[in-house]
């Protein structure tokens, strides 16, 4: 006896497992070559501003850098003229200030004749070059504004040396003083040991070493 609805059963699986197969290889074929091979896109890089530096202030700065800056412009011209000047002798001080002449109201001539004069060793000549120098300090023109950070330190340096000075001339004047007094004292004690040796001396006077004769030695016996 046969049965038509297992058939149709068998027929449909037989049917059913080669759609499926067909199926499973349709999923599991490879990407294509171009897929499979595309590079990740470039990352992006953030764009970069310029940022102005914040200037640094004076006394922020490093030492070389404050000395380079010093060495820039009229200042470094000064410099050399100084180290030009420092051997002169004080012959050669005087034909060198002669030569310069009167600065008048020029911050450059006002500060060579100023260094000139602080190595005469004279105190009156040490005392114009501080008033040559406070000129230069105070003046608001461009020229005197460059020189002034080199008028300032050779000011302070200036002033410290008219102080040793006269502390020197002090010391040298109560030297002069206590050997005055010294030599004053010996000869008042060469004075008084004159005077003593004219005591010790023994009388010469021979009037006195004669005996006197007495009253009655004259005169006859009565």
């Amino acid at each position: 006896m046969s049965f038509p609805f297992v058939r149709r059963s068998s027929f449909a699986g037989a049917m059913t497992v080669p759609f499926v197969l067909l199926l499973a290889a349709c999923a599991s074929q490879p990407k294509p070559p171009a897929e499979a091979d595309a590079l990740p896109p470039p990352p992006v890089v953030p764009r970069v501003m310029p940022v102005e530096a914040e200037p640094k202030a004076p006394a922020t700065q490093p030492a070389a850098s404050l000395f380079t800056t010093m060495l820039q412009g009229p200042v470094s011209s000064m410099l050399s003229y100084a180290d030009k000047v420092r051997p002169l002798n004080g012959a050669d001080l005087s034909a060198e200030i002669a030569r310069v002449g009167d600065p008048g109201d020029s911050p450059t001539a006002q500060m060579q004749v100023a260094l000139l004069l602080s190595q005469t060793r004279v105190p009156a000549d040490l005392a114009r070059a501080l008033g040559l120098l406070q000129r230069v300090i105070s003046n608001p023109a461009p020229e005197a504004q460059a020189l002034q950070p080199l008028a300032r330190a050779l000011a302070a340096r200036y002033v410290e040396q008219r102080r040793v000075e006269d502390d020197r001339d002090k010391q040298v004047q109560q030297l002069r003083d206590s050997q005055r007094r010294i030599d004053q004292l010996n000869d008042r004690i060469e004075a008084l040991r004159a005077i003593e040796r004219s005591f010790a001396r023994p009388n010469s006077n021979p009037a006195s070493a004669v005996p006197a004769a007495p009253p009655n030695a004259g005169k006859p016996n009565q």
